[in-house]
């Protein structure tokens, strides 16, 4: 169905209150998860500096971060199956925002390594409930526009915490400065009262739970791998593998590329970031529209290709800091904007009574295997430039996304159903 109203905004205005509250809850949600995420990378070289380890360490707390937040995301997804949607959600903000914040006191890389593991099982079950919430309660027709435009959440998060880098950097002792980013992470807890007062479980959910209880059965999180549901389960894992397999190539190092190998200030790096997190932002948007206009496949596929070609020539060539800069855009379009598609295509393959495990594990999945990526991505720049390690993997993880969206169905326009 056609929006009826007019204008890149016309289907929001057709949303209902419900809907419209779920809508922000999730952003919210989504735009501090962000925050929280992305500060790491602007605190490596502090990191790498205060506690005199190399930057395959630090890329090892990146690593950990996401395998960590992999098997929160499969845990909440099926916790949400199992008690609710909204209050799952409630739960995982609380717990990366709270753990955040702890890292800003850590003594040691050990403490900063066990904070930050911890903080990952919220980060990723936060995800996996605000994106099965979402998918349910927005209809069909505006389903990928919404839940895409929620991703976009990601880069105003991303920018906060550039914002806040590039300012506690240039006022605050570099010691100093590390800290208070982690200290900030704690403002996602208050978004919890929001959600605990105006945000209901879908109806689809309620009426599936009710289905089971009558029947006298729960979800079966297992169920995700039976012989039915076990291409799906593998195909959707391959395709958010690709995905954040070259997000996170990029995104954890680009800082630390753009400082030592370019040799940019810490105002310079915090400019060239604010193009790409531009990019970024109007990448969510176009591609959540696209999801829902040609579709979730080819909307991944076009992406995808677009983003092996950015990163190329970002990462392999000779290009001076000009280029760079108006490359800076692309980048962060394209590698953004391939994620606005995601959550609607996860909630659209799985059915109702174990939607939450079904799209957390795949996800979830996805992000475990790709969190090798910024600690390979370390390892191999002890032997290759920095850029040439982020466009290797960048480019493998790309290829990956490509084939499976090419195995799987299209699902644009699919109606939920209870008895799904």
């Amino acid at each position: 169905m056609a929006s009826k109203h007019d204008g890149p905004t016309g289907w929001y205005r057709e949303l209902e209150p419900g809907e419209k509250r779920t809508f922000w809850a999730c952003f919210g949600g989504w735009m501090l998860d962000a925050m929280d995420v992305q500060i790491f990378s602007f605190v490596i070289p502090a990191i790498v500096a205060a506690f005199a380890i190399t930057n395959a360490n630090a890329g090892l707390i990146g690593t950990v971060t996401l395998l960590t937040s992999a098997f929160g995301g499969w845990f909440g997804g099926a916790l949400s199956d199992r008690f609710g949607r909204v209050r799952t959600l409630q739960l995982t903000i609380l717990w990366f925002a709270v753990f955040t914040f702890l890292c800003g006191f850590a003594q040691n890389y050990t403490q900063l390594f066990i904070f930050r593991a911890l903080m990952g099982f919220g980060f990723g079950g936060e995800w996996a409930a605000g994106a099965v919430l979402m998918g349910e309660v927005i209809r069909a027709e505006h389903r990928g526009k919404a839940v895409g435009t929620v991703q976009s959440g990601w880069a105003i998060g991303w920018a906060i915490a550039a914002l806040a880098a590039t300012w506690f950097f240039s006022v605050l002792p570099q010691d100093t400065a590390w800290r208070a980013l982690f200290w900030i992470g704690l403002l996602p807890a208050f978004l919890v009262f929001f959600v605990r007062r105006f945000v209901e479980e879908p109806k689809v959910f309620t009426a599936t739970q009710s289905g089971l209880k009558a029947k006298g059965t729960t979800a079966n999180f297992m169920e995700i791998f039976s012989p039915g549901m076990l291409r799906t389960t593998i195909l959707t894992s391959l395709l958010a593998t690709g995905a954040q397999g070259g997000y996170y190539a990029i995104t954890t190092w680009l800082p630390t590329y753009l400082r030592t190998e370019r040799k940019l200030t810490v105002l310079g790096t915090g400019g060239y970031l604010a193009v790409i997190i531009a990019g970024s932002f109007i990448g969510y948007l176009v591609g959540a529209y696209l999801a829902d206009r040609i579709g979730r496949r080819a909307n991944f596929i076009l992406f995808a290709v677009c983003s092996v070609l950015t990163v190329f020539v970002y990462t392999q060539l000779p290009i001076n800091d000009s280029m760079m800069l108006i490359l800076g855009f692309p980048l962060g379009f394209f590698a953004s904007g391939i994620f606005s598609g995601m959550g609607a295509f996860l909630t659209e393959n799985f059915p109702t009574r174990v939607r939450g495990s079904g799209q957390g594990f795949a996800y979830n999945f996805g992000r475990g295997v790709a969190a090798l990526n910024p600690f390979f991505v370390g390892l191999l720049s002890a032997t290759l430039p920095l850029g040439q390690s982020i466009g290797i993997f960048a480019v493998i993880a790309y290829g990956i996304l490509i084939v499976a969206a090419l195995l799987l169905p299209e699902t644009k326009g699919r109606v939920l159903t209870a008895e799904a």
